[in-house]
Protein backbone atom coordinates (compact mmCIF):
# COMPACT_ATOMS: atom_id res chain seq x y z
CA UNK A 1 0.00 0.00 0.00
CA UNK A 2 0.96 3.91 -0.71
CA UNK A 3 1.48 5.52 2.73
CA UNK A 4 -0.53 8.60 3.37
CA UNK A 5 -0.63 11.87 1.84
CA UNK A 6 1.64 13.60 4.49
CA UNK A 7 4.75 10.66 4.00
CA UNK A 8 3.83 10.23 0.21
CA UNK A 9 4.42 14.19 0.21
CA UNK A 10 7.12 14.02 2.36
CA UNK A 11 9.10 11.40 0.19
CA UNK A 12 8.12 13.66 -2.95
CA UNK A 13 9.45 16.79 -2.36
CA UNK A 14 12.69 15.20 -0.58
CA UNK A 15 13.02 13.12 -3.64
CA UNK A 16 13.24 15.86 -5.86
CA UNK A 17 15.13 18.06 -3.72
CA UNK A 18 17.98 15.81 -3.47
CA UNK A 19 17.63 14.85 -7.69
CA UNK A 20 16.85 18.19 -9.33
CA UNK A 21 16.26 21.48 -7.02
CA UNK A 22 19.50 21.42 -4.99
CA UNK A 23 22.19 20.69 -8.16
CA UNK A 24 19.95 23.33 -9.82
CA UNK A 25 20.53 25.30 -7.47
CA UNK A 26 24.05 25.04 -7.30
CA UNK A 27 24.18 26.06 -10.73
CA UNK A 28 22.60 29.64 -9.84
CA UNK A 29 24.58 30.46 -6.38
CA UNK A 30 27.86 29.62 -8.48
CA UNK A 31 27.09 32.05 -10.70
CA UNK A 32 25.93 34.56 -8.72
CA UNK A 33 29.01 33.83 -6.30
CA UNK A 34 31.12 34.96 -9.29
CA UNK A 35 28.56 37.49 -11.38
CA UNK A 36 31.37 38.50 -14.07
CA UNK A 37 31.49 35.21 -15.54
CA UNK A 38 28.25 36.27 -17.16
CA UNK A 39 29.38 38.82 -18.73
CA UNK A 40 32.61 37.61 -19.61
CA UNK A 41 31.86 34.15 -20.80
CA UNK A 42 27.85 33.18 -20.94
CA UNK A 43 26.78 36.59 -22.36
CA UNK A 44 30.11 36.50 -25.07
CA UNK A 45 29.51 36.67 -29.27
CA UNK A 46 30.84 33.11 -28.76
CA UNK A 47 28.54 32.12 -26.45
CA UNK A 48 25.22 34.18 -27.96
CA UNK A 49 26.02 31.97 -31.58
CA UNK A 50 26.26 28.55 -29.81
CA UNK A 51 22.33 29.13 -27.79
CA UNK A 52 21.26 30.43 -30.91
CA UNK A 53 21.86 27.08 -32.66
CA UNK A 54 20.93 24.68 -29.92
CA UNK A 55 17.69 26.69 -29.09
CA UNK A 56 17.07 27.41 -32.80
CA UNK A 57 17.91 24.15 -34.12
CA UNK A 58 16.20 22.27 -30.93
CA UNK A 59 12.79 24.15 -32.24
CA UNK A 60 13.12 23.41 -35.90
CA UNK A 61 13.78 19.71 -35.04
CA UNK A 62 10.56 19.60 -32.34
CA UNK A 63 8.63 20.90 -35.08
CA UNK A 64 9.60 18.45 -37.80
CA UNK A 65 8.81 15.62 -35.51
CA UNK A 66 5.53 17.49 -34.45
CA UNK A 67 4.59 17.04 -38.30
CA UNK A 68 5.92 13.63 -39.03
CA UNK A 69 5.47 11.90 -35.08
CA UNK A 70 2.05 12.97 -35.99
CA UNK A 71 1.99 10.98 -39.14
CA UNK A 72 3.98 8.14 -37.76
CA UNK A 73 1.28 7.59 -34.71
CA UNK A 74 -1.71 7.68 -37.25
CA UNK A 75 -0.33 4.82 -39.01
CA UNK A 76 0.57 2.96 -36.44
CA UNK A 77 -3.11 3.39 -34.62
CA UNK A 78 -5.44 3.80 -37.47
CA UNK A 79 -3.54 0.93 -40.05
CA UNK A 80 -2.71 -3.05 -39.69
CA UNK A 81 -0.37 -4.23 -41.77
CA UNK A 82 2.34 -6.57 -42.04
CA UNK A 83 5.63 -6.03 -39.44
CA UNK A 84 3.78 -3.04 -37.39
CA UNK A 85 5.45 -4.50 -34.29
CA UNK A 86 8.97 -4.31 -35.58
CA UNK A 87 8.04 -0.83 -36.96
CA UNK A 88 6.62 0.39 -33.81
CA UNK A 89 9.67 -0.84 -31.99
CA UNK A 90 11.53 1.10 -34.40
CA UNK A 91 10.12 4.37 -32.77
CA UNK A 92 11.78 3.72 -29.22
CA UNK A 93 15.33 2.72 -31.04
CA UNK A 94 16.49 5.99 -30.44
CA UNK A 95 15.99 5.67 -26.51
CA UNK A 96 17.97 2.36 -26.15
CA UNK A 97 21.07 3.54 -28.73
CA UNK A 98 23.58 5.27 -27.21
CA UNK A 99 24.17 8.84 -28.15
CA UNK A 100 27.44 8.43 -29.27
CA UNK A 101 26.56 5.77 -31.44
CA UNK A 102 23.89 7.29 -33.35
CA UNK A 103 25.81 10.15 -33.69
CA UNK A 104 28.94 8.46 -35.46
CA UNK A 105 25.94 6.37 -37.67
CA UNK A 106 24.76 9.33 -38.85
CA UNK A 107 28.16 11.05 -39.84
CA UNK A 108 28.40 7.79 -41.68
CA UNK A 109 25.28 8.01 -43.14
CA UNK A 110 25.30 11.95 -44.35
CA UNK A 111 28.86 12.73 -44.58
CA UNK A 112 30.36 13.66 -48.26
CA UNK A 113 31.58 10.20 -48.49
CA UNK A 114 28.65 8.50 -46.71
CA UNK A 115 25.97 5.97 -47.76
CA UNK A 116 23.71 9.49 -48.42
CA UNK A 117 26.19 12.16 -48.58
CA UNK A 118 27.66 11.12 -51.56
CA UNK A 119 24.94 11.41 -53.61
CA UNK A 120 23.86 15.14 -51.99
CA UNK A 121 27.37 16.06 -52.41
CA UNK A 122 27.52 16.97 -56.22
CA UNK A 123 24.24 18.63 -56.06
CA UNK A 124 25.74 21.25 -53.08
CA UNK A 125 23.91 19.85 -50.18
CA UNK A 126 26.33 19.52 -47.05
CA UNK A 127 24.55 17.78 -44.25
CA UNK A 128 27.32 16.58 -41.99
CA UNK A 129 29.41 18.99 -39.90
CA UNK A 130 26.74 22.16 -40.66
CA UNK A 131 24.14 23.04 -38.75
CA UNK A 132 21.84 20.87 -40.76
CA UNK A 133 23.26 18.10 -39.50
CA UNK A 134 22.54 18.99 -35.62
CA UNK A 135 18.91 19.26 -36.55
CA UNK A 136 19.13 15.76 -37.96
CA UNK A 137 20.67 14.29 -34.80
CA UNK A 138 18.03 16.17 -33.11
CA UNK A 139 15.01 15.08 -35.24
CA UNK A 140 16.54 11.60 -34.35
CA UNK A 141 16.58 11.67 -30.99
CA UNK A 142 13.08 13.80 -30.70
CA UNK A 143 11.21 11.64 -32.63
CA UNK A 144 9.79 9.06 -30.21
CA UNK A 145 8.58 11.61 -27.67
CA UNK A 146 6.54 12.59 -30.20
CA UNK A 147 4.74 9.48 -30.85
CA UNK A 148 4.98 8.13 -27.88
CA UNK A 149 2.76 11.06 -26.74
CA UNK A 150 0.77 11.31 -29.47
CA UNK A 151 -0.11 7.78 -29.81
CA UNK A 152 -2.35 6.49 -26.77
CA UNK A 153 -4.58 10.05 -27.42
CA UNK A 154 -4.95 8.61 -31.08
CA UNK A 155 -6.04 5.23 -29.51
CA UNK A 156 -8.74 6.74 -26.95
CA UNK A 157 -10.16 9.01 -29.61
CA UNK A 158 -11.33 5.89 -31.72
CA UNK A 159 -12.88 6.38 -35.61
CA UNK A 160 -16.26 6.86 -34.17
CA UNK A 161 -15.88 10.57 -33.84
CA UNK A 162 -14.26 10.34 -37.88
CA UNK A 163 -17.24 8.45 -39.12
CA UNK A 164 -19.67 11.12 -37.04
CA UNK A 165 -17.93 13.75 -38.51
CA UNK A 166 -18.01 12.10 -42.57
CA UNK A 167 -21.61 11.13 -41.61
CA UNK A 168 -22.64 15.23 -41.23
CA UNK A 169 -21.02 15.66 -44.73
CA UNK A 170 -17.21 17.10 -43.34
CA UNK A 171 -14.84 16.35 -45.62
CA UNK A 172 -11.31 14.37 -44.70
CA UNK A 173 -9.50 17.38 -44.30
CA UNK A 174 -12.33 19.31 -42.36
CA UNK A 175 -12.76 16.32 -39.58
CA UNK A 176 -8.76 16.24 -38.59
CA UNK A 177 -8.79 19.78 -38.93
CA UNK A 178 -12.15 20.49 -36.40
CA UNK A 179 -12.19 16.95 -34.91
CA UNK A 180 -9.29 14.89 -34.50
CA UNK A 181 -6.17 18.02 -34.10
CA UNK A 182 -8.07 19.96 -31.27
CA UNK A 183 -8.59 16.41 -29.44
CA UNK A 184 -4.39 15.46 -29.84
CA UNK A 185 -3.45 18.86 -29.82
CA UNK A 186 -2.27 18.60 -25.66
CA UNK A 187 -0.24 15.32 -26.23
CA UNK A 188 0.84 17.07 -29.39
CA UNK A 189 2.34 20.36 -27.64
CA UNK A 190 3.64 17.78 -24.91
CA UNK A 191 5.40 15.66 -27.33
CA UNK A 192 6.99 18.85 -28.64
CA UNK A 193 8.02 20.47 -25.40
CA UNK A 194 9.67 16.99 -25.18
CA UNK A 195 11.67 16.87 -27.83
CA UNK A 196 12.44 20.12 -27.99
CA UNK A 197 13.65 19.70 -24.11
CA UNK A 198 15.74 16.81 -25.03
CA UNK A 199 17.19 19.04 -27.99
CA UNK A 200 18.32 21.39 -26.21
CA UNK A 201 20.86 19.54 -23.71
CA UNK A 202 22.02 16.96 -26.45
CA UNK A 203 25.47 16.06 -26.53
CA UNK A 204 26.56 12.77 -27.37
CA UNK A 205 24.54 12.46 -30.90
CA UNK A 206 25.52 16.19 -32.04
CA UNK A 207 29.37 16.35 -31.65
CA UNK A 208 30.47 13.97 -33.74
CA UNK A 209 28.09 15.84 -36.91
CA UNK A 210 28.24 19.23 -35.94
CA UNK A 211 31.79 19.78 -36.99
CA UNK A 212 31.97 22.03 -33.70
CA UNK A 213 33.18 24.96 -35.22
CA UNK A 214 32.73 28.33 -33.00
CA UNK A 215 30.36 30.70 -34.54
CA UNK A 216 28.95 28.30 -36.95
CA UNK A 217 27.95 24.78 -35.40
CA UNK A 218 28.67 24.65 -31.66
CA UNK A 219 26.52 23.99 -29.80
CA UNK A 220 26.12 25.40 -26.01
CA UNK A 221 26.44 21.91 -24.41
CA UNK A 222 29.70 21.63 -26.09
CA UNK A 223 31.03 25.19 -25.19
CA UNK A 224 30.01 24.20 -21.58
CA UNK A 225 32.49 20.94 -21.58
CA UNK A 226 35.12 22.99 -23.10
CA UNK A 227 35.16 25.90 -20.77
CA UNK A 228 35.00 22.80 -18.32
CA UNK A 229 38.20 21.49 -19.66
CA UNK A 230 39.74 24.87 -19.56
CA UNK A 231 38.82 24.56 -15.79
CA UNK A 232 37.07 27.84 -16.00
CA UNK A 233 34.26 26.25 -13.81
CA UNK A 234 33.16 29.92 -13.17
CA UNK A 235 32.43 30.35 -17.21
CA UNK A 236 30.83 27.09 -17.31
CA UNK A 237 28.48 27.35 -14.79
CA UNK A 238 27.07 30.96 -15.99
CA UNK A 239 26.38 28.99 -19.82
CA UNK A 240 24.54 26.28 -17.89
CA UNK A 241 22.62 28.98 -15.51
CA UNK A 242 21.48 30.61 -18.82
CA UNK A 243 20.44 27.83 -20.83
CA UNK A 244 18.42 27.13 -17.49
CA UNK A 245 16.43 30.36 -17.15
CA UNK A 246 15.76 30.38 -21.04
CA UNK A 247 14.64 26.56 -21.28
CA UNK A 248 12.60 27.06 -18.04
CA UNK A 249 11.27 30.10 -20.05
CA UNK A 250 10.33 27.89 -23.15
CA UNK A 251 9.16 25.46 -21.38
CA UNK A 252 6.66 27.78 -19.13
CA UNK A 253 5.24 29.32 -22.33
CA UNK A 254 4.54 26.18 -23.86
CA UNK A 255 2.65 25.04 -20.78
CA UNK A 256 0.85 28.18 -20.50
CA UNK A 257 -0.32 27.07 -24.39
CA UNK A 258 -1.22 23.92 -23.37
CA UNK A 259 -3.34 24.83 -20.65
CA UNK A 260 -5.04 27.40 -22.99
CA UNK A 261 -5.72 24.72 -25.14
CA UNK A 262 -7.40 22.26 -22.88
CA UNK A 263 -9.72 25.50 -21.74
CA UNK A 264 -10.40 25.88 -25.26
CA UNK A 265 -12.02 22.16 -25.65
CA UNK A 266 -13.68 22.37 -22.29
CA UNK A 267 -15.39 25.75 -23.37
Amino acid sequence: MIPGFGLSLGFTILYLSLIVLIPLSAVFVRTLAEPSAIVETALAPRALAAYRLSFGASALAAAVNAVFGLLIAWVLVRYDFPLKRIVSAMVDLPFALPTAVAGIALTALYSSNGWIGQFLAPLGLKLAYTPAGVVIALVFIGLPFVVRSVEPVLADLGRDVEEASASLGASRVTTFRRVVLPAIAPALLTGFALAFARGIGEYGSVIFIAGNMPYESEIAPLLIITQLEQYDYAGATAIACVMLVASFAMLLAINLLQIATRKRMQG
